[in-house]
């Protein structure tokens, strides 16, 4: 581990930008909770909760039971930490807990001085964060400690033959909610049996995002009179070379109006940076209109709609008929059940094997899986040829879903209220 935080540090000396920000937020993580200590004396975080995420997406899976927790437990206070650079500058200004501040780097000692200083009666680490410095401390000053949402895998390092140091970790936990059965069986099997099936509490918050969809004035211009629209979301230049390519094989706006089926894309790229919407720019040499600068006239003249601005695309995945979801040719895919929950088929890219919900959509009949163009291609006519049926399977597979937030926050806080 102490290799691992070392090599940030490199990397940060030799420019890296996500690596000159993490290393400068964990530095200046202690002088922001002692600020705050001193500007709350009567609100300090002795006995908080304590929530830990290392991005925008674990945190995503946290949020329903943090906001529950302060809806229905005011009275007790919240901290919420992040690893990522990413996750931290987007929710910093988060305001359903008490303090936001980045995860000191997880040494023996800064695990110490961090639990000292904010004393927390419970700690819930979200998905796949397990730092062992962390853990220790926790577990030696008898202070409950929970996973939710975690999904446990045969690769992963806890259960190979060099793995025993990682299964004595997971032991030191109070209890961990997993999402599904195969990784409650993996963990029993290795003799961790304070486990149960919760599911994944981002089903819980898809929904609850989907009952307070914004109208996007912009976006209903756009689209009017389209009888076929896509909308990509958290795309990278990969996946929009794909759609770029989709979509000028795709009859002109003017030539497809006339026979009633025009097509549009609506493009939400992951990041709206310079580099990135140069790149878009580029690709589709400029024939789409930003969003921000769209008006009644210009929205009638492209096909193709880019969205620069953060925040929306939870809400424009309503104005779509077929959902693709980048990050596929990447890492791996981003949210697809965000779209699902609106009853939108969904298309992603290859690299999903690590994704529950992908899975679970592709056995629904609600998704597709493409590796290069000719696929991609196949998978929209193919959806679309069974829109309603494939739409419908993709709601009800999110609504089978959902209830993990009532279990864990049943399980963790009734007895406190």
């Amino acid at each position: 581990m102490g290799i691992y935080f070392f090599l940030i540090r490199i990397a940060a000396l030799f420019g890296n930008r996500k690596a000159r920000q993490l290393v400068r937020g964990q530095k200046q993580a202690w002088q922001t909770i002692a600020d705050y200590q001193q500007a709350h004396p009567e609100r300090r975080l002795e006995d908080c909760i304590w929530f830990h995420a290392a991005s925008v997406g674990e945190f995503e899976q946290a949020r329903p039971i943090i906001e529950r927790l302060r809806k229905e437990q005011s009275w007790r206070p919240i901290l919420l930490t992040f690893f990522s650079p990413s996750g931290y500058e987007m929710r910093k200004n988060y305001d359903q807990v008490d303090l936001v501040t980045y995860l000191p780097f997880a040494t023996k000692r800064n695990a110490k001085r961090l639990i000292d200083m904010v004393k927390p009666s419970m700690a819930i680490f979200i998905k796949y964060e397990f730092w062992p410095a962390y853990i220790r401390q926790l577990s030696k000053r008898d202070i409950p400690l929970y996973s939710i949402s975690s999904i446990f895998q045969p690769q992963q390092y806890f259960f190979r033959w060099y793995g025993g140091k990682g299964r004595r970790m997971l032991r030191r936990f109070t209890h961990l909610f997993v999402q599904d059965e195969q990784s409650a069986i993996l963990l029993r099997k290795h003799g961790i049996t304070q486990v149960s099936i919760a599911g994944d509490t981002r089903f819980d918050r898809v929904t609850q995002i989907a009952g307070q969809a914004k109208r996007v004035e912009a976006v209903e211009r756009f689209v009017k009179g389209a009888q076929h629209v896509i909308v990509a979301g958290s795309t990278w230049p990969e996946d929009e070379a794909l759609l770029r390519e989709y979509m000028d094989n795709q009859p002109t706006a003017f030539s497809r109006q006339a026979a009633g089926g025009q097509t549009k894309l609506i493009l939400v790229p992951h990041e709206i940076d310079d580099a990135h919407m140069h790149t878009i720019f580029e690709q589709w040499q400029g024939r789409y209109v930003l969003l921000s600068t769209a008006d009644k006239n210009n929205v009638k003249h492209v096909n193709t709609m880019v969205v620069d601005k953060m925040g929306l695309l939870s809400s424009i995945y309503q104005y779509g008929h077929i959902a693709y979801v980048g990050g596929g040719f990447g890492e791996g895919i981003h949210n697809t059940i965000e779209a699902a929950v609106y009853g939108l088929p969904v298309v992603f890219g290859p690299n999903y094997e690590s994704f529950r919900e992908a899975h679970g959509l592709l056995a629904a009949g609600a998704g597709r899986s493409v590796a290069d163009y000719e696929q991609l291609e196949q998978a929209i006519a193919e959806l679309e040829q069974n829109r309603d049926e494939a739409g419908l399977a993709a709601a009800k597979y999110v609504a089978s879903n959902i209830g993990a937030t009532d279990m864990i926050f049943n399980k963790l806080f009734a007895k406190s209220k």
